[in-house]
């Protein structure tokens, strides 16, 4: 959970045709108002191990409630505001389509830059952050693109099955397994990584499959996924494996920003974000509380 920082060139390059709200080409910083909504992290705010040892003793549900405000709170490693610049295309029938998204370069967590907590969470926390902060979850081809773009690919590391999977103690040991791959390959934070946890998605299957969860990803080195899209789980299930990683709700497409959810329901569009084409889920409506939560 200690991270020393290494003197290593993050991966990720600045992406030059960032742009401004309205779509007129602007200087690559502007891309940083993507991550205007999220706070910034209180000198106050407690280190991810200590946050950890506060969550130890809950229940689930308090958890989730715990974890849902600090991130609101801000407290969060500064390098997750970076958004790493992701481009995407589709060969359509008439002709090709792409777009460029932006996300965090790692999975949610809370805690310092020098001392955090990669923090799985259930549907409803992952989509109420998502809102609050602009962003969205991102599709299958988007995890995808994301590992083969990553400056740094881990190797998963699963741990032994059973009813420890949800427990906090998992959530640290396994956070631990993937700092010490890091400091062992000197990966600088910020680098845009991928490898190291399932990813909870979007996907059209939740049409069907209310009050679900969908997961996907955790890629062997071979770029082949362990874990393929699956709603097996409730919307109110977490476990160690699972990581959030959020996508800006606008992206560059066509010459301009154009909200993700436009994309994904534009059906000249969809493919280039999406290998289901247009995707009718896009948001959720969290009721955990009551048991799960609907899709919409």
């Amino acid at each position: 959970m200690h991270r020393t920082t290494v003197a290593v060139v993050s991966a990720v390059v600045l992406w030059s045709p960032c742009v401004a709200s309205g779509g007129q080409a602007a200087s690559p910083g502007n891309v940083d108002a993507l991550t205007r909504k999220i706070p910034q992290r209180s000198p106050r705010a407690r280190s991810g191990s200590r946050v950890a040892d506060a969550l130890a003793g809950l229940d689930t549900g308090e958890r989730e409630r715990v974890i849902l405000r600090e991130i609101l709170d801000g407290n969060m490693p500064s390098f997750l505001r970076r958004l790493a610049p992701v481009e995407l295309s589709d060969r359509a029938a008439g002709g090709t389509v792409s777009a460029t998204i932006f996300v965090t370069p790692d999975y949610l967590a809370i805690g310092s830059d020098d001392d955090f907590l990669r923090i799985p969470m259930n549907l409803a926390t992952a989509t109420t952050i998502a809102d609050e902060f602009g962003f969205v979850l991102p599709t299958r081809k988007m995890v995808n693109a994301i590992y083969e773009q990553s400056g740094h690919h881990f190797v998963p590391e699963p741990l032994p099955a059973g009813s420890r999977m949800t427990s906090t103690d998992y959530y640290r040991a396994h956070n631990g397994l993937i700092e010490k791959q890091a400091r062992a390959a000197a990966v600088s934070p910020g680098t845009l990584v991928s490898g190291h946890k399932k990813d909870v998605v979007l996907t059209n299957l939740l049409t069907r499959t209310g009050r679900r969860l969908a997961i996907y990803g955790w890629h062997r080195p071979t770029g082949v996924p362990i874990q393929p899209l699956s709603t097996v789980h409730g919307a109110c299930y977490a476990d160690y494996s699972h990581g959030v990683r959020l996508v800006a709700d606008m992206a560059w497409q066509g010459g301009k920003l154009r909200p993700v959810r436009d994309i994904l329901r534009n059906a000249s569009l969809a493919s280039a974000l999406s290998d289901e084409g247009v995707i009718r889920v896009a948001t959720f409506s969290p009721s955990c509380s009551t048991g799960g939560q609907a899709a919409h």
